[in-house]
């Protein structure tokens, strides 16, 4: 059985540091940061958002265990 609870102060472990916040800045870069063009397949597009709501879920846990 998951804690959310503890789980999301085990994401701020991990990320509240120099290099967690260098990985996530890296990966935030790759995914929500970066815009695609009219012309990408949609198969690429929906990859994307799927790489994009992992970061946003990364985020939102830190959010949540800094609270």
């Amino acid at each position: 059985m998951f804690d959310r609870n503890k789980e999301a102060h085990d994401f701020v472990r991990c990320f509240n540091t120099p290099a967690g916040r260098k990985v996530l800045s890296y990966l935030r870069g790759m995914t929500v940061e970066k815009a695609m063009g009219p012309e990408t397949p949609a198969p690429t597009l929906y990859y994307r958002e799927g790489q994009k709501a992992l970061v946003k879920h990364i985020e939102h846990m830190i959010e949540k265990g800094q609270k």
